[in-house]
């Protein structure tokens, strides 16, 4: 597991999500993409990928005169540390009660998700998960 801190907002995970998309990318390219859209000036993007680097989410190497950028963290890695971040800040220390909160809108919503979920539940415990 790589030692890495979580993007801060939206638009740290935008540049990162772009740069899983290019594989990697110069400053400018990502700023093209997510700055200019967003309706930043280059040296947010810069600042912004500079954090990257900082939290270990993305590596440079020089190319040339210029610092091209990499991911240095797996898509799917990031993704399952920010859902256990938003699940620990959504269940807080008791999780019980909103767990079955959650359980009760899933099923209003969409009582066919609750079947998958249970379904996911039961794989998890064959696996020797969450027993």
């Amino acid at each position: 597991m790589a030692d890495f801190r979580l993007p801060a907002d939206d638009l740290e995970y935008a540049v990162l999500a772009a740069l899983w998309d290019l594989g990697a990318a110069s400053v400018r390219a990502l700023h093209e993409r997510v700055g200019v859209p967003a309706g930043h000036v280059y040296t947010t993007t810069a600042k912004v990928v500079d954090r990257l680097r900082d939290k270990g989410l993305v590596i440079r190497r020089r190319e040339g005169g210029a610092f091209v950028y990499l991911p240095a963290v797996e898509r799917g890695e990031v993704e399952r540390a920010r859902a256990r971040q938003l699940m620990h800040r959504f269940l807080g220390p008791g999780p019980h009660a909103a767990v079955a909160a959650l359980v009760d809108v899933v099923d209003e919503l969409d009582p066919g998700l609750l079947a998958e979920l249970e379904r996911v539940i039961r794989s998890k415990r064959r696996a020797g998960h969450g027993t």
